[in-house]
This record gives C-alpha cells, structure tokens and sequence, in this order.
C-alpha cells in the first residue's frame, strides 16, 4: 500500500471519528434541552437506536487509536513484519457493522436477543450460504494479525505471482510482472501451497524485458553493452558475465531474463538496480531504431 493511500485512510478514519463526536454531542443536547423528544414513542426508538449504535462505536475507535498508538511507539526504532494496524482497522470495521445493525433493531422497536433467537434455523441457512465468504474474512483477519504475510511481500501461489498491494476482508490483492491485479482468495494462504519469496531476503534477483523480433536479432549488442554497464556498477557483485536468457518466443517480439546478484538484499536496492538496467534496454533500442 501507498505512502498516498495510508495518509488517505488516516485522514478518512480521523473525520469519520469527528463526525461520530459531533453527532454524540448533538444528540445529548437535543436530549438535555428538548425533552419532549422523549415523548413520542418512535423518535424515542429512533434516539436509542443512535445511541446504541454511537456509545460501543466511540468505544471501539478510542481503543483502536490507543492500541495502534502503543503498537507504533513500541515498534518504531525497528522494522517489523504483520499488518497490526491493518487487522485492527479491519476489525473496527466488523464490530461497526454488527454495532449499527443491532442498532437498526433498537430503532424499530424490536429486541435483539429475541430477533437472533428467533432466526437461528434462517441463520444457520445464511451461513451456510455464505460459508465461503464468512470463511475468507475469518481468514483475512488470521493474516492480517500474523507475521506470515504482509503488504509489499513477494509471493506465488499456484499460476499466480506479484507483489502484495493489499489485503481486505475477501482477498489477498496482487500486482503482478505485467502490473495486472489479481484477487486471490484468503482461503488460498491456507488450502493452498503459498512461497513467500520476501521471507528470506536474498540478494539475488532477475530482470525481465521484451525486445521486437527485428531488434532481438542483435540481443548480443545488448548482452555485450550491459555487461559494462554491470561491471561499472558498485552495487551489483559478480554479475559482469550475466548472460541474456531467452524465456519466450512469439510472432512479434521476444522475452528476455538477466539474472543478477546484488551486494544486498534491500528490495530498494532491487528496485533502483531494475529501473538502470531497463534504462540501458530503452538506449540501447533507441540507438538500433537510429
């Protein structure tokens, strides 16, 4: 997840817990100086309704922000693995619910304990029915409060391989090498074999590029031009001879994989290695397009 997309959460978070005050606030002194509110029998309904679904609500986010608070203060001399603040959100997010639908139940007058009493047959069919929703979000909340699996990881599962970009109640959300998102269920991390390449940190790493048909005839040009360029670099070890590895061919172009090895296992080192070396590709293309 992105510096821009947490701020973004943060910030909904922050207003959303605002407006919740606000509307707490209000609602006292609507009861404190308008007691004939209490008189009509659905507005009184309607106002223990409010009330029901605010006061666990508050609770909830108050003790959200104080255990994330006392999460971060413990943790922010060292890096760490898991998505704490993750599942604490996503957990705020499932009381939120059960919270405001025993408060739609207050509001129209009918009890709760009796309503689920008398539902249990049409619960069970609902979950039975949805079993493999139910199970996926018990799922996403296991992941999220591990430190098996965390955003930004690298990991394959089946025919699927990409980078972690997020995890909901649902799925597991992946980028992959063609930058296409992929949904994988959360029941996959635990029906199914999942390598979490991010796990043990190594510092080797490949590159991979495509190059035209015409332009893959000369890819030794290219092979002879990025081994100076790899030998030059201080921060690649022993990878002046990597050789150009052909992984597919079709009718318009060609796929190609370099292998390299770093001095380090930093993914932004990775990552800064990956974007010269494609830097190298584009000159090289612009040059043979001359």
């Amino acid at each position: 997840m992105s510096s821009v997309q947490t701020q973004e959460r943060k910030q909904g978070a922050s207003l959303y817990f605002i407006v919740k005050i606000i509307l707490a606030v209000a609602l006292f002194l609507a009861m404190l100086y308008l007691p004939e509110l209490q008189q009509r029998k659905w507005l009184h309904q309607l106002v223990n309704g409010v009330w029901t679904f605010l006061l666990p609500s508050l609770v909830v986010s108050i003790v959200r922000f104080i255990l994330i608070s006392i999460y971060n203060t413990r943790h922010a001399k060292r890096p760490v693995r898991g998505n704490f603040v993750l599942g604490i959100s996503q957990l705020t997010i499932v009381l939120n619910v059960i919270f405001f639908l025993i408060a739609l139940m207050v509001a129209f007058g009918t009890n709760p304990v009796e309503f689920l009493t008398g539902l249990t047959i049409v619960a069970m069919a609902i979950a039975v029915t949805f079993r493999d929703y139910i199970t996926n979000m018990i799922s996403g909340l296991l992941i999220m409060f591990s430190d098996q699996l965390s955003i930004g990881d690298r990991i394959k599962t089946g025919n699927e391989e990409g980078r972690v970009e997020d995890i909901t109640l649902s799925n597991i959300v992946l980028k992959n090498e063609e930058d296409d998102i992929v949904m994988v269920p959360n029941n996959f991390f635990y029906t199914q074999p999942v390598v979490n390449l991010s796990m043990h940190r190594s510092q080797f790493f490949y590159v991979k590029f495509e190059l035209p048909l015409g332009m893959a005839q000369h890819s030794s040009r290219l092979e002879e031009d990025l081994r100076t360029f790899f030998a030059a670099n201080p921060e690649l070890a022993g990878s002046q001879n990597a050789p150009l590895l052909v992984e597919e061919i079709n009718k318009d172009a060609v796929k190609f994989r370099v292998e390299l090895t770093a001095v380090s296992s930093s993914d932004r080192i990775h990552r800064k290695i990956e974007n010269d070396v494609l830097k190298q590709i584009l000159v090289f293309k612009t040059k043979y397009e001359m």
